[in-house]
């Protein structure tokens, strides 16, 4: 094991018995039986550091993520995604409270990917006409909600004995996110409400998918604006 991978063991191993704040690159250093300017050379500073602990934990969830082949559903992938993101949350409870700590200055890079691995999954459903609000705003959503909810459910888990909680909060927002692939509501007051913005949702993932050789780069970024400012209704 090389001074990298001792450095992380250690620091995997002190944050599993004490909140990030409690432990010290000294600490750290004592444990891998490495020298401070070894890990500041390595990792920067104790951010850095936590930040690396952070992808390392979440490597197995995000290759697992990475891995899985679209459905013909992209709904169906949501729901999916949201409750593999619980499940991680859950049975790893100290790398996800760190992956949220305020000891990270620094995004950790799992959680960029994260975000952006959600994101790819909504512009199939606003290309396929799911999506009742812009992709960009539905992650934000999402990723707050399933976040949220995650680590209220580490840190007071007695307000939440509810078993179904999570699947209930999950199918409450992606109610209001998402319509049917064949709306039921066409012929009623909601559904001409909600025309126009799915209309444009679909029309501008479709364009980011693949670019229009009819319009110039600006006009295409113009056109995504204007797409966007409708899709928000």
């Amino acid at each position: 094991m090389d001074a990298r991978e001792k450095i992380l063991e250690a620091a995997t191993e002190l944050l599993a018995e004490a909140p990030a704040a409690d432990v010290s690159t000294r600490a750290v250093c004592e444990k891998a039986g490495v020298g401070a300017p070894m890990l500041y050379r390595l990792f920067g500073d104790k951010a850095g550091l936590l930040a690396a602990v952070v992808d390392r934990g979440f490597e197995e969830y995000l290759a697992s993520k990475r891995a899985a082949r679209p459905s013909g559903d992209p709904v169906a992938d949501l729901r999916s995604g949201w409750d593999n993101h619980m499940r991680f949350a859950l049975e790893h409870p100290n790398h996800y409270r760190l992956m949220y700590s305020p000891e990270l200055t620094v995004p950790p890079a799992a959680a960029q990917e994260a975000h952006a691995l959600l994101l790819e999954i909504l512009e199939r459903c606003a290309a396929a006409g799911r999506l009742t609000v812009p992709p960009a705003l539905a992650t934000r959503m999402i990723m707050s909600a399933n976040v949220g909810a995650a680590l209220s459910m580490l840190t007071r888990p007695e307000q939440y004995p509810d078993p179904r909680f999570s699947e209930r909060l999950r199918d409450a927002l992606l109610g209001t996110l998402t319509r049917p692939a064949e709306s039921e509501q066409a012929g009623e007051q909601d559904g001409r409400d909600r025309a126009v913005p799915v209309a444009a949702a679909t029309l501008a993932a479709r364009l980011r998918a693949e670019q229009s050789p009819v319009f110039t780069p600006a006009e295409s970024a113009l056109l995504e604006q204007w797409l966007d400012k409708l899709s928000a209704g």
